[in-house]
């Protein structure tokens, strides 16, 4: 059975999962919210990882309205344009020739990932086209000790430039996306274990931007990241959020992963994403995550203050 909280102010937070995800009702996503308000929603992310507004309706004002609470917003994404007329807005659409069906978390190649993703159901098929997020500080409190201790000291390279973004469809569309995904070549060494700035938690950061482990061969990195990653991906570890048209999703991008199954056909599916600035990562012991290709991707994160 779910958990019913009801905060002083009114709001609804119902646990909908055993580590991970709460649905959020008694508030108008659409109106100005109040300070007492917005906190309860910052904790109650900050808590379970992963919230489900449904029914909101939200236009891209209200969306960004609502998103640009949690901190700066980012525009849309380093290489892959807007929709037009709103550079902080992404179309997250399955007729691009790419779908995101491999277990990631936002723009990891850079720097400074997201702090925060919003997003919003705009279209959704009649069947399939749900959303799974993870909680990858479920997965690393799963692991046992030995494999803590090593995931401790760990630090891997995330790129933009592998096959999450080659065509699989043979269409002109498809070649197009890869060549925007990767007109600017990203390569970062993150730690693979990230300290939560807000909350301390600690939590396996890696996912499908994550290559190889430094210092370490390609045969190694591959078998100790998929080793870490069959934590996160463990059902105990795994929501499910089944889309409504007007319903909207925010997960906390620094202690998920998420993955959006390929299972509705050629049916249309469109989902707007806006992204909140975030931090650059530590590792356990302190160190930052630092640069090994590119920029610091200045056009796409806002400095932090």
């Amino acid at each position: 059975m779910s958990t019913v909280t009801q905060p002083a102010i009114g709001l609804d937070v119902r646990q909908i999962g055993g580590r991970i995800g709460a649905e959020i009702h008694g508030v108008d996503l659409r109106t100005e919210l109040d300070d007492a308000v917005f906190a309860e929603i910052n904790s109650a992310l900050l808590r379970f990882k992963a919230l489900v507004f449904r029914g909101q309706h939200l236009d891209d004002e209200q969306q960004l309205r609502f998103a640009s609470r949690f901190g700066p917003l980012t525009t849309a994404h380093p290489t892959v344009p807007s929709i037009e007329g709103q550079p902080n807005i992404l179309p997250v659409d399955g007729d691009e020739g790419v779908r995101a069906n491999q277990w990631h978390t936002d723009v990891t190649f850079v720097q400074s990932p997201p702090k925060v993703s919003t997003l919003r159901a705009v279209v959704i098929p009649p069947y399939g086209g749900n959303t799974l997020i993870a909680s990858t500080g479920g997965a690393y409190r799963d692991l046992p000790e030995p494999l803590r201790v090593l995931a401790d000291t760990l630090y891997a390279v995330h790129t933009n430039d592998y096959d999450y973004v080659q065509p699989q469809f043979a269409n002109e569309s498809a070649a197009e996306y890869h060549k925007l995904f990767v007109s600017r070549r990203y390569q970062t060494a993150h730690p693979v274990v990230r300290v939560h700035p807000e909350t301390g938690e600690r939590g396996l950061f890696i996912g499908g931007f994550a290559q190889r482990i430094v210092r370490l061969s390609g045969t190694e990195s591959r078998d100790i990241l998929r080793l870490l990653q069959a934590y996160v991906t463990r059902p105990e570890n795994v929501l499910r959020v089944q889309w409504n048209a007007g319903d909207l999703v925010v997960f906390d991008n620094r202690i998920t992963q998420h993955y959006a199954p390929d299972d509705y056909g050629d049916q249309q599916r469109s989902l707007f994403r806006v992204t909140v600035a975030g931090d650059v990562p530590t590792g356990v012991d302190g160190s930052p995550s630092r640069i090994v290709e590119g920029d610091a991707a200045s056009h796409y994160t806002p400095t932090q203050s």
